[in-house]
């Protein structure tokens, strides 16, 4: 992840601007302005990290927006070699360790904690649905249901977790969905206008719920099906149907042929392996972003020794 991308920068900027983190009252009435401190990234449950690149950023960026001497924004983030995005850890592990100035650091707790958890937290969780079905072959993927702005560090979470990132956005996949059925005339003529119509290199995929929307899909030449809301019975017949139809002569003829197929709806981590053996190539879940828990992250702060 570049943290010093234009668009994560000014995500970081907003939200210590949101939380008004240069006019800190309560830090300024009741905290030396000199005072130096070291601040212990702590976790509290086990869990897999994400987010420490985001530490230094904000704190770069608050020396911007705060309006005191420049020599106070002088700063240090020391984490262990082991310890990085994408890491199991243990509770009780220190993540990271601040040196800097108080103030500074009581500012910027509550913005580095909360993307710090809520990162971390969508991580474990992809950590735990790929765990779930490690051994069958199936990808885990994430999908379009993030929170607004934060699609990009959310997707960089699941990653980290172990899974895959679905498309980025609406410009960097073709997914033909219910609605785009319904509004555009049919199946077979949404199908056959979006082969028509796309670019060279851009696949095709359909969404289909039912037995008679695979058997459309497949005359009219889909790249790629997503089977919504199936159960792990229907998916595994559907499945073995479209194995069936693009079956080849010999390997490479079979390789050539083969159509990804995603299962989707209705997926969590109690059902998921069974999804998993069905025999689908990938597996969307919308619980990922939408629906993990914060995982448990403490800051401790405490004033350096001369």
């Amino acid at each position: 992840m570049d943290w010093k991308n234009s668009h994560i920068d000014a995500l970081l900027e907003q939200a210590l601007v949101e939380d008004r983190a240069a006019g800190d009252i309560t830090t300024n009435l009741t905290v030396g302005p000199n005072l130096r401190a070291t601040g212990s990234i702590l976790a509290r449950q086990e869990m897999v990290v994400c987010g420490l690149g985001a530490v230094p950023r904000f704190l770069e960026i608050f020396a911007r927006l705060d309006k005191r001497a420049p020599a106070q924004a002088r700063f240090e983030v020391v984490s262990h070699p082991e310890i990085f995005d994408g890491v199991h850890v243990h509770d009780g592990q220190v993540l990271a360790v601040i040196r800097h100035n108080a103030r500074t650091l009581l500012s910027c707790e509550r913005v580095i904690l909360n993307l710090m958890q809520h990162l971390s937290g969508i991580a474990t969780t992809a950590g735990q649905y790929v765990d779930a079905i490690e051994g069958t072959g199936a990808r885990l993927l994430d999908t379009r249901k993030t929170i607004p702005g934060l699609r990009l560090l959310e997707k960089y979470a699941v990653a980290c977790g172990g899974g895959t990132n679905h498309r980025l956005d609406l410009a960097s996949g073709i997914l033909i969905k219910n609605n785009h059925i319904s509004l555009g005339g049919g199946l077979p003529t949404v199908l056959t206008r979006a082969l028509e119509r796309r670019k060279k290199g851009q696949r095709v995929q359909v969404e289909v719920r039912s037995p008679q929307e695979l058997e459309e899909a497949l005359q009219y030449g889909a790249e790629a099906i997503l089977l919504d809301n199936m159960t792990p019975r229907q998916v595994k017949h559907a499945v073995d149907r479209i194995r069936k139809a693009t079956a080849g002569k010999t390997k490479k003829e079979q390789e050539a042929r083969h159509i990804p197929v995603e299962a989707s709806g209705g997926i969590v981590l109690k059902n998921i392996r069974a999804y998993a053996e069905a025999g689908v190539d990938f597996i969307s879940v919308g619980a990922l972003t939408h629906s993990a828990k914060a995982a448990d992250i403490s800051l401790r702060i405490e004033a350096e020794t001369a």
